[in-house]
């Protein structure tokens, strides 16, 4: 069986991403029927239709879609893997922020990584929420951020989704006092919107009793027995017990954890291998659970 074509690949991401061959082919720097040509041996080495017609334009049929996935994963692991032993020895600094929530899930893997491979790099980190670091990204303060998607925002690249839930102390029942006592971030943070708007739907009273974007500090007052409060699965904690429709909590909308990036226009390829391996430790990391 004869591998695939890693050029093919790339060329399938940018047609994926650019939403045309015209675009894509500026962007791979290739003729419009090179670029068709390379999808049509594409298509034979799988032996799948992966476009389909569009009114005047093309999608991706589901074999198509599926066989992007592994393309963007083939193409992204390739890159690392050039970038480790050609970039190995890059010196400089790259400055990265992520919500607290996610500090203990996804940094050590991050950062142990890229240490592994970029001994000489240094790495700032800033822990702030979501809206705090989008505003960071676009002043070009740092130049990764790991956030919570929301509709709204600078365009932000998707790379994990987990279930957003119901927590409170297995060791107390504070969730069935009325009204629900609740400890969420501050008003502006979408969790804190989903979680009341879905007991307001279920008729349930609450009070906000505890505040804080700190995730540690939120999830302090849920250990303590003192609220309930809502957290991405990873983020589950020892101590802590997931509520569900039986104790009269709705379920709550998908928690999809994004990517964004600060474009200066100047190259910067100790940010371009980190966002890489973020990439790939957050889609091989497991649930906290597991």
């Amino acid at each position: 069986m004869h591998p695939l074509d890693i050029d093919q690949l790339r060329t399938l991401v940018a047609i994926a991403e650019s939403g045309s061959f015209t675009r894509a082919a500026e962007a791979v720097n290739k003729t419009q029927s090179a670029v068709s040509m390379q999808m049509k041996r594409l298509e034979e080495r799988v032996g799948r239709e992966i476009f389909a017609k569009a009114g005047r334009g093309v999608r991706l049929t589901d074999d198509g879609e599926r066989l992007l996935d592994y393309a963007r994963r083939i193409v992204r692991l390739q890159t690392e893997c050039l970038a480790t032993f050609d970039e190995g020895d890059l010196a400089g600094r790259v400055r990265l922020g992520l919500p607290d929530d996610y500090v203990d899930r996804y940094l050590p893997e991050i950062l142990g990584r890229f240490a592994r491979t970029h001994p000489r790099a240094e790495v700032t980190v800033i822990c702030e929420p979501t809206d705090m670091l989008a505003e960071r990204i676009a002043a070009g303060d740092i130049d990764l951020a790991i956030v919570t998607e929301a509709k709204g925002r600078r365009p932000i690249e998707t790379i994990r989704t987990e279930a957003l839930l119901w927590v409170t102390s297995s060791r107390h029942a504070v969730h069935a006092e009325q009204p629900v006592p609740l400890a969420l971030g501050r008003p502006a943070c979408n969790w804190r919107r989903a979680a009341i708007e879905a007991l307001e739907r279920g008729g349930r009273q609450s009070r906000i009793l505890f505040v804080s974007w700190n995730s540690t500090a939120v999830g302090a007052a849920v250990l303590a027995g003192l609220a309930v409060s809502v957290l991405p699965e990873s983020a589950l904690r020892p101590g802590m017990r997931v509520l569900g429709p039986q104790e009269g909590f709705a379920a709550l909308p998908a928690c999809r954890i994004g990517l964004m990036r600060h474009r200066s226009g100047e190259p910067n390829p100790l940010a371009d291998i980190l966002a890489g391996q973020i990439r790939q430790c957050l889609d091989n990391l497991g649930l906290a659970a597991e």
